[in-house]
């Protein structure tokens, strides 16, 4: 059996039932897998993931497994990992895999360090954690080998883009989260759904009337938002953006700070990709019984650490949701210790719009390896016949027909001789 680390092996035909479901629902990546496994774009290459162990990470790794990728997978968080996915991986699949839900700070880099010691061609990261410690002193010796990588979220999108500026990025990347056919989709629908599927398992809380607070309205907040007053949450956004903060406000929401939102909130959402988002003084201000939950990509938008000092008592009232009562009485509700509230509490994005993200993946890589010797060490978007490729394949997926430009308007549209 391949090399893993998994917490059970007889969870996998569990597993496989999940990974078979959640692949109906994914039509674009059936079809990429089907061309992949007869061109084979991927053969022989070394492929190293640290991607959410999910269902739908499931397909990914099987399609780049049929064109031709000898693949390693290991979890980019410690607590999103479906532990039946991972057996059903190995056991049914043959790709080793190197996760555990729930696993603790020495076990994940230790799996990392797997994942690396497949001496990967290719990255795959959400989150960017295995091209950091590429970048580290470990990991600098294999540099030379990797041809390129792809990120999956806007947290390591942001990171890598911080090592093109500083000059330390040494191989080109692409930035599947730029994708439109990534972000607009995954980050609002995906991001939106399964972050108030997450708050709704772990609290059965109703949300109609109450007031959420989101902080931050990128993509991701634009979908939490939006869910959360489409079941009758009163609605509050964050911002330090003020065109995004606008355009909050044109979507009829109330903007503040999160010192007045602190006041008044019932639930805070965080999905900023940045740290210390929700901090001592927001904390000082919040209602008793207030629920905070984060659905950014690390643990660090809500200051735990702050709160757990403040806190005179913690207990978990509720699996994923621990109480710290501070001075006073107050109760303030932490939920899946400020990790990512979907994948923890619940599972993650739909299939069915993980399909273009992953397709995203897929043809991304297929990319690097035709055209990544020749590209300079920098962050890339995703080509735009890609993205355009997985729009057409979704819409007819969906049975949608679009029009087509005639000659006559192709002509209207690349001249500038037409007038009034």
């Amino acid at each position: 059996m391949v090399d893993h680390d998994v917490k059970d092996l007889d969870l996998a035909a569990a597993g496989r039932l999940r990974i078979e479901w959640a692949e109906q629902s994914m039509p674009v990546l059936r079809q990429v897998r089907e061309r992949f496994a007869k061109d084979k774009p991927l053969q022989g290459i070394r492929l190293g993931a640290c991607l959410h162990v999910t269902t739908e990470t499931a397909v990914l790794m099987l399609t780049l497994k049929a064109g031709g990728g000898q693949v390693a997978l290991c979890a980019s968080n410690p607590l999103s990992t479906q532990d039946e996915t991972a057996a059903a991986l190995v056991k049914e699949y043959d790709i080793p895999v190197f996760a555990r839900k729930g696993e603790d700070h020495p076990t994940y880099y230790r799996h990392l360090a797997a994942v690396l010691g497949t001496r990967p061609q290719l990255t795959m990261d959400d989150g960017a954690d295995l091209i950091s410690q590429l970048h580290g002193e470990s990991g600098r010796r294999q540099v030379g080998e990797v041809i390129g990588g792809t990120e999956e979220t806007t947290t390591g999108v942001i990171r890598l883009r911080a090592m093109e500026k500083e000059g330390v990025l040494a191989f080109p990347v692409i930035a599947v989260n730029d994708a439109d056919t990534k972000h607009l989709f995954d980050n609002r629908y995906g991001t939106g759904q399964s972050t108030i599927d997450g708050i709704l398992r772990a609290t059965n809380i109703l949300l109609a009337g109450r007031t959420v607070v989101v902080a931050g309205y990128g993509m991701c907040g634009r979908g939490v938002a939006a869910r959360a007053k489409g079941m009758g949450a009163h609605v509050v956004v964050t911002e330090v953006e003020p065109l995004r903060a606008l355009e909050a406000v044109m979507e009829g929401y109330q903007v503040m700070p999160m010192l007045k939102a602190a006041e008044v909130g019932d639930v805070f959402v965080t999905v900023t990709g940045n740290t210390s988002v929700i901090g001592k003084e927001h904390f000082a201000r919040m209602k008793d019984g207030a629920i905070l939950a984060n659905s950014g990509h690390f643990n660090v938008e809500i200051d735990l650490a702050m709160l757990a000092t403040l806190a005179q008592h913690r207990r978990e009232v509720r699996p994923l949701v621990e109480e710290h009562t501070l001075s006073g009485g107050r109760r303030l509700y932490v939920l899946g210790e400020g990790r990512l509230i979907n994948l923890v509490a619940a599972e993650g994005h739909p299939a069915s719009v993980m399909d273009m993200s992953f397709a995203n993946q897929a043809l991304a890589a297929e990319f690097m390896v035709k055209r990544g010797r020749t590209l300079e060490r920098k962050v890339y978007v995703v080509p735009r016949e890609i993205d355009h490729e997985i729009a057409r394949l979704k819409l007819a997926s969906m049975n949608v027909e679009i029009d087509d430009l005639t000659a006559q308007q192709e002509s209207y549209l690349a001249s500038w001789r037409h007038g009034t």
